[in-house]
């Protein structure tokens, strides 16, 4: 039996990034990619992650994949099908390649390592790079903020998946704080969806209590 999953385009999209940049890191970074001069990679490797994540996440066939994303169908298969083992091997052995066999790698490369990123990404091993820059934003943004409340914010809403598109999420985690005399549930509701990352939610929260004169 087929189950046809409703597809969420947030959740694509979320999930999708998070692979990419995986991939990212899985390959050695961006800096590794400029050595090896295949920064050309990067959307073939953005498409294999929307892939992957729609057979995998919503149990889409290779015609519903292919019409999402705008490939023919053979590309996809290409790309569901492809080893990663076989990926690795090639990108640490891709100075032994051919010039043909290099055109050859994008595909069936990003295809690969999209299926090993995946893999980390469902086991709890986000990308450093992305975590690295959302810790660095979000102290920013709390040196931006008066800090107490800023700190018990990002305290609580620690482990919250983005983008947040409604209400509820953050009814739940932070619902029951006092910001600067006002209560967070008389906040939540007048910030502005979806919220993509904490320094957003930050600086939501700090313009909203502004536009109350604190």
């Amino acid at each position: 039996m087929i189950l046809n999953v409703q597809i969420n385009d947030n959740e694509v999209k979320y999930l999708a990034e998070r692979v990419f940049f995986k991939s990212i890191d899985l390959l050695g970074g961006l800096n590794k990619l400029a050595e090896y001069r295949t920064l050309t990679w990067l959307p073939s490797i953005a498409r294999a992650s929307f892939a992957i994540v729609l057979k995998e996440e919503f149990l889409k066939t290779e015609d519903e994949i292919a019409k999402y994303i705008g490939l023919t169908r053979n590309t996809i298969r290409q790309i569901l099908r492809a080893d990663p083992n076989m990926a690795l091997y090639k990108i640490e052995h891709i100075d032994e390649l051919t010039t043909e066999e290099k055109k050859q790698l994008k595909v069936h490369t990003a295809g690969g390592i999209a299926k090993l990123a995946y893999k980390y990404i469902k086991a709890g091993e986000d990308s450093q790079t992305v975590m690295e820059y959302c810790r660095q934003i979000s102290q920013e943004a709390v040196a931006q903020c008066d800090t107490p409340w800023a700190y018990l914010v990002l305290k609580n809403i620690k482990g919250t998946h983005y983008p947040i598109t409604d209400t509820k999420t953050l009814e739940e985690k932070i619902g029951h704080l006092e910001i600067k005399g006002i209560k967070a549930d008389e906040i939540i509701p007048n910030l502005h969806y979806p919220i993509k990352n904490p320094a957003v939610l930050l600086k939501e929260i700090k313009e909203y209590l502004q536009m109350k004169g604190l």
